[in-house]
């Protein structure tokens, strides 16, 4: 079953790359206490991941913090080494925490994963960003197959 607004996030452990190699976070670090907005990608270094997804929330951070929103997180079926280069190449810094759910356990207790066999990149997420206060789904904005609308940073801001 698909999580939905008023949901409170399932318990997972993600990973972030610090100096010192992958740290686990639990979704408890992550978001209790928090205002976090979370956003999803299938694959880093993926075209419209690239291009605009990434790009667009870092664009958008300091409006999105200035809402009150303590974290801009992504999170991707990748590892995190991956996502730690993906960051650097996109010069994200600090703006936003790059968030690897590597065996995709995060994602599927969601009920947000999608199959991306035929592309070879096997089970991934599906695309969508979130507004999360102390760990309760407030928004939820997942896009159709193929779509990069609803999730987008100024759709998001918007809902702030």
């Amino acid at each position: 079953m698909t999580i939905k607004a008023g949901d409170k996030l399932p318990a997972a452990t993600l990973a972030a790359a610090t100096p010192e190699g992958p740290r686990p976070m639990s979704t408890d670090e992550i978001f209790a206490g928090k205002t976090v907005a979370l956003f999803a990608v299938p694959g880093a270094f993926t075209p419209t991941c690239s291009a605009k997804h990434l790009p667009g929330f870092k664009e958008q951070a300091a409006a999105i913090k200035g809402k009150g929103v303590d974290t801009i997180a992504c999170v991707s079926v990748n590892d995190a080494f991956v996502m730690k280069a993906w960051g650097e190449s996109a010069g994200v810094g600090q703006d936003i925490l790059m968030l690897a759910d590597g065996n995709g356990d995060f994602t599927k207790a969601l009920g947000l994963e999608m199959d991306g066999s035929k592309f070879g990149m096997g089970q991934r997420s599906q695309r969508y960003s979130m507004i999360v206060e102390d760990g309760v789904v407030k928004e939820l904005n997942v896009e159709a197959p193929g779509e990069f609308k609803v999730s987008s940073a100024d759709y998001l801001l918007a809902q702030l």
